[in-house]
This record gives structure tokens, sequence and C-alpha cells, in this order.
């Protein structure tokens, strides 16, 4: 059987309330029960820490994708280490090889990730599902916009059928 791999996107800050980070904290323990091998941005800052740290804490393996840039960051005790050059770069390798991606309230850049990944699952150049956590209604705004896109015909069912809008650990325990 080949390996399960979720790709998670997530915030940098440190800023944001930890009730972000705790969540984050729950779908890793989530996914690494069910043993998804968790593929992230691999650096200490902000969520993707938490992330970093919640996997040891489980039991999981963690691959990160970081680019060289960013060499300064890098979390230390990852399972494997993968360098890119770029952003763009970085983005590609962390959907490889994955059957799931992972949103979890994010900014700019979790954002980017998500909707590159979506165009992605929409010209069939990627085979995973989307999962975006919608906690305490975060990606309300991001839900509409694009029931909007699917109701003015810019967006088809078929691929809105494979994105979820889970609102609670359970829900989302259900997709994985």
């Amino acid at each position: 059987m080949s390996e399960k791999k979720a790709v998670i996107f997530c915030s940098a800050s440190y800023d944001i309330d930890p009730k972000y980070n705790q969540a984050a904290r729950e779908v890793v323990r989530a996914a690494c029960l069910r043993g998804y091998t968790i593929v992230s941005g691999g650096t200490v800052k902000g969520t993707m820490g938490v992330v970093s740290d919640a996997v040891i804490e489980f039991g999981g393996k963690h691959r990160g994708i970081i680019p060289k840039f960013m060499a300064d960051v890098v979390y230390p005790h990852l399972d494997e280490l993968i360098w890119t050059e770029t952003m763009s770069e970085r983005k590609e390798a962390m959907r490889e090889g994955t059957c799931l991606a992972i949103a979890l309230p994010g900014g700019i850049g979790t954002l980017d990730e998500l909707m590159e990944t979506f165009t992605l699952l929409k010209l069939n150049l990627y085979q995973g599902r989307i999962i975006i956590y919608n906690f305490e209604g975060f990606y309300n705004p991001l839900k509409a916009l694009l029931d909007h896109y699917v109701n003015a015909k810019m967006l088809d069912g078929a691929t809105m059928s494979k994105v979820f809008f889970p609102g609670t650990m359970q829900e989302l325990e259900e997709l994985l």
C-alpha cells in the first residue's frame, strides 16, 4: 500500500489568535492517527511550527518543503526536508504525491496555496481532495464567493464537489 500524504496549508504568523493553532493541532492529530504523512512548509513560524510540533507529538511522519532563502527558519526535526529555489517550486513540491490538501485558517500565503491547488484540481492536474477547514466560520466569505462562481457558471459543480468546508473537527475527521 502506498503512503498516504496530506499537505497542510496554514499561517506563518505568530500574531494570530491561539485558537487557530489549537485547531491546527487537532487536525494534525486526526491526520496522524489515520496514517497520513504530513507535508507542510517546513518552518518554525506561526502555525507551521505548531503543525511541526504536533506531528512529533502525535507520532506522525513529516515532510517539509522550504525554499533555500528561508533556511534560517527551517524546522529542525523534519523526517524529510526538500529544498526548493522558489515559492512556486515549493507549492508544486508540497502537493506532489498527496491525496489530500487541507487549508487551515491562514493569511494570503495560505490563500495562494489553496487557490493554486483548486485551479489544478479544476484542470485535472491535482487528483486529491481539498478540505478547507471552516473553523468558526473563517472561510465563510470564500465559500460564498465560490458559490457565487458556481451560480454564475464561472465554476462547475463537479469541481466544487471535490472541495469540502467542514466547520467542526467531527466533520473534518469524517472526511479523512
